[in-house]
């Protein structure tokens, strides 16, 4: 999964703000729909999200998912 849905990024920003409120801190990662979204790469589209916003006077249609470092950090996680 290389961007999320409008909907996806809410959902993400909504467990993680859920998260931060039940633990007093932000969680390691998030996870929408079996891909896991590392804190740095989640922190970075909420920045992009809110500048975006800031800029046009609007939500974007979707959000992509960069990877901060060299290292690839999302990933397919597989639930049986």
């Amino acid at each position: 999964m290389e961007s999320l849905t409008l909907e996806q990024y809410r959902r993400m920003v909504n467990k993680v703000l859920e998260f931060k409120r039940l633990n007093g801190d932000l969680p390691d990662y998030a996870v929408v729909d079996g891909c896991r979204i590392d804190k740095k790469e989640y922190i970075d589209m909420i920045e992009r999200v809110n500048k975006f916003f800031l800029q046009m006077g609007r939500n974007p249609g979707s959000v992509d998912i960069l990877p901060i470092d060299d290292v690839p950090v999302v990933e397919k996680l597989l639930i049986h």
